[in-house]
């Protein structure tokens, strides 16, 4: 015996303003989960940080090129930023030990972007961790001490690369705002784009020979996050002050 559910018009609208209030419901709450997801991590817990509870970080990435690093050291000191982050390739950092040696004594942290400029994703695990420890080598070399930070080289990374990093004693760090400043867009468009930043963020900018309008765009930049009364820190700090978010990495 078949059997069949008549509603009339009023019970039908009835239904579809129930099931359209549950749509909404549901996707509010997930987007509300995503945003409170306490850091990409693995499931036996290998993380990497990309934003934290509070202030905001500065981070610089140098892969190459030996103009833009140290004028942006100077925009730094002129407005008196105490904390920033500078993950730098340590090919790059063998050639410029003075660079190096003047972003450390000027009290700024030093994370490890790798030694060359490759996806780790595109790596096997042996040349990963080859890799790692060659820049750990070219750093212990330079002096610089207790690095805990490790930037992916080309952004990129995986659960393995989470592993790996964690063996050789490394958090991996991504960011929650880019600054887009590799692409030249304009010292206006890198400045809006880090506008939108906020407390937990970790910015990243770039202080390679590529990044012909970051110098420039700085000032701007750091204005806007101190009149939003953020205060500025090395990523470290953020970790030590906080709660850092993270996102399961499959």
């Amino acid at each position: 015996m078949n059997l069949f559910l008549v509603l009339n018009g009023k019970s039908v609208k009835q239904v579809l303003l129930i099931l359209i209030a549950a749509f909404f419901t549901a996707g509010f709450l997930f987007m509300g989960n995503i945003s409170l997801t306490p850091v990409f991590s693995t499931k036996d817990g290998s993380k990497a940080v990309y934003r934290g509870e509070k202030d905001l970080a500065l981070t610089f990435n140098i892969g190459w090129g030996d103009e833009k690093a140290e004028p942006i050291l100077d925009v730094l000191k002129k407005e008196n930023v105490k904390s920033a982050t500078f993950f730098l390739a340590a090919s790059w950092a063998e050639r410029h030990p003075d660079l190096v040696s003047r972003i450390s004594k000027e009290g700024y942290e030093v994370g490890i972007l790798g030694y060359e400029y490759v996806d780790y994703t595109e790596l096997d695990d042996v040349k990963i961790g080859k890799d790692i420890s060659k820049a750990q080598e070219a750093f212990r070399k330079l002096n610089i001490k207790e690095i805990k930070l490790l930037r992916a080289p080309t952004g990129h990374f995986d659960e393995r690369t989470l592993k790996i990093a964690e063996r050789y004693g490394y958090t991996v760090v991504h960011w929650s705002v880019d600054s887009k400043d590799w692409t030249n867009p304009g010292i206006e468009q890198i400045a809006a784009n880090v506008k939108k930043a906020g407390k937990g963020d970790i910015v990243l900018l770039h202080a390679s020979d590529g990044a012909k309008q970051t110098e420039k765009a700085l000032p701007q930049i750091i204005k806007d996050i101190r009149d939003k009364g953020i205060k500025l820190v090395s990523v470290s700090e953020m970790i030590a002050n906080g709660e850092v978010k993270s996102k399961e990495i499959k």
